[in-house]
């Protein structure tokens, strides 16, 4: 029997044990790190179906046209495809500020592209009963004076309305956010035109305003918006609130505004939708740019909860005015890491989700014997090019590339078809090059000792925060080698509202093409 004092003891130690399970802290008790899709995945519309989430990200100029997303946690997102295969016939460009829709059994995407005829940026419309199946486009839904961009839709007393931001292009002409009822399809604007909110010419909204999401809770509506400049290295964007008993207005703005701005970790949050959890929490799906990769991996998606004050009926921020580094999850959910995108094309279905320029012709890819057949049909300086989305700014990508003569094969970063970097072989010379504003140079160039043509020959680079990168190759049984000593700066490749793409490409004689075996992109 044991004694007293280890009696005594061992009571102390389940008494200290059964307090630590019962103050056990019922807060955060699993954790996720912004972003949550990481990588260019600008103005992110969000919906629930059931237990499922559906994100679509602006694709601005690169195709395929819309990103979609699917999670059953807010935390950890798989890629479905785009909403558009193929280019709706009136577009030329310009993918932007989307909507996506579940009503009724039918999925909506509305979106915002350029006009082919006039390059004016309009509002247009697609269906789909099956939202992995790709979307059956309507055409143009909503012309508006000289621009009508950002549209988002909502139900009031059954019936369905657009709003949109107008004015866009018009000098003289203050930012005005519209509205107007839409056809019981969803398909046509029914109704006139009314006015929602005007931006301030002063202040945080003297830039402009745009990007509205409305949702409905108790006797109001509740609107988010984005003020001021987007988009690049002067960006400064910010996030207001306005609410109104009656979705014509008259809408009151929030006298805290704004009230989500940049810090150092991220910066120029804006232009998002709300979605509520199952158990009834608030989640503002948006975009930010990373304060240390900045332009160069784009607007990425991140999560802010919004929480409420019910004495004065407006929602707040949960971890305050800028974008959380680290929050509480959703359910109890574990962040997954991001994962390598490695491809050998040996493997039967071998595939990535490629991208491409949609100013350029789509290059032609097939697999044959193991090998991805990339094929040259652009006059561009880049020539041919696929990419993949850059996640973090820090990685490293290769490809295994099997020479062919007279034609130059390389491992790419694009901004666009007159302003990228490059590291290619043609014949038996390795080729650093970069095309800026259209001018191509070739920064160095080194003749290989041994004979390459009948193997395969392994180009690398290393990107440092998306700036800086190092190139390196590797013949069969040899060894790595460095082409430069020094990192060759990339500053120049961001594109406004869109981050560069890393991939392959080729030049030569039309219908000549590059044979990749291996395909590498990974993250440390």
């Amino acid at each position: 029997m044991p004694s007293l004092f280890v009696r005594i003891v061992l009571c102390l130690l389940i008494s200290v044990h059964s307090l630590a399970q019962s103050t056990k802290p019922s807060g955060i008790t699993t954790t996720y790190r912004n972003p949550v899709i990481p990588g260019d995945f600008a103005d992110p519309s969000i919906i629930r179906v059931g237990d499922t989430y559906y994100a679509v990200g602006t694709s601005s100029e690169w195709g395929p046209a819309f990103p979609i997303y699917t999670s059953k946690d807010l935390v950890n997102w798989t890629y479905v495809g785009p909403v558009f295969h193929k280019l709706p016939s009136w577009t030329m460009g310009s993918f932007w500020a989307h909507e996506l829709v579940y009503r009724q059994g039918t999925y909506y995407v509305y979106y915002t592209a350029r006009r082919k005829s006039d390059k004016h940026s309009f509002i247009g419309v697609a269906t789909a009963r099956k939202l992995r199946s790709g979307f059956t486009d309507h055409g143009l839904l909503l012309e508006w004076t000289s621009e009508a961009i950002d549209p988002f839709i909502i139900e009031d007393k059954g019936k369905p309305y657009i709003t949109w931001k107008a004015y866009g292009l018009d000098k003289g002409k203050a930012i005005e956010l519209l509205g107007a009822e839409l056809s019981a399809d969803g398909l046509k604007v029914i109704g006139q035109h009314f006015s929602l909110l005007t931006a301030d010419r002063s202040g945080w909204e003297a830039g402009g305003m745009e990007g509205q999401a409305i949702f409905k809770r108790g006797m109001y509506y509740y609107m988010t918006y984005s003020g001021n400049t987007c988009c690049g290295t002067g960006c400064n964007y910010q996030v207001g609130l306005a609410r109104a008993v009656n979705l014509r207005g008259p809408w009151e703005k929030f006298s805290g505004n704004p009230v989500l701005v940049s810090d150092d970790t991220w910066k120029c949050p804006g232009h998002g939708t709300v979605v509520t959890t199952p158990d009834n929490r608030y989640v503002y799906l948006h975009h930010a740019y990373n304060g240390t990769d900045f332009t160069f991996t784009g607007r990425q998606g991140v999560l802010s909860e919004l929480v409420w004050n019910d004495k004065t009926q407006w929602p707040t921020f949960r971890y305050g005015t800028t974008v959380p580094a680290q929050a509480e999850a959703f359910g109890g959910a574990s962040q997954k890491p991001i994962s390598p995108q490695t491809v050998h094309f040996t493997n039967p279905g071998a595939a990535l989700p490629w991208v491409w320029d949609v100013s350029q012709t789509e290059p032609p890819t097939t697999i044959q014997a193991g090998q991805l057949q990339l094929s040259s049909v652009s006059t561009s300086p880049t020539g041919s090019f696929l990419g993949l989305v850059i996640q973090k700014g820090t990685y490293t990508f290769s490809a295994d590339i099997t020479p062919q003569p007279g034609i130059l094969q390389s491992i790419c970063v694009y901004g666009d078809a007159n302003n990228s970097l490059g590291f290619g072989i043609r014949n038996d010379s390795l080729e650093l090059w970069q095309v800026k504003d259209g001018v191509r140079q070739v920064l160095k160039n080194h003749r290989l000792t041994e004979n390459v043509s009948e193997s395969d020959i392994t180009l690398q680079v290393h990107s440092h925060v998306g700036q800086y990168y190092t190139y390196s190759w590797q013949t069969s049984g040899g060894k790595p080698q460095q082409i430069t000593t020094n990192p060759v700066n990339g500053s120049f490749l961001p594109r406004w509202d869109r981050a560069p793409r890393i991939g392959i490409s080729v030049s030569g004689p039309p219908h000549t093409h590059s044979l990749i075996r291996t395909v590498s992109l990974t993250y440390p």
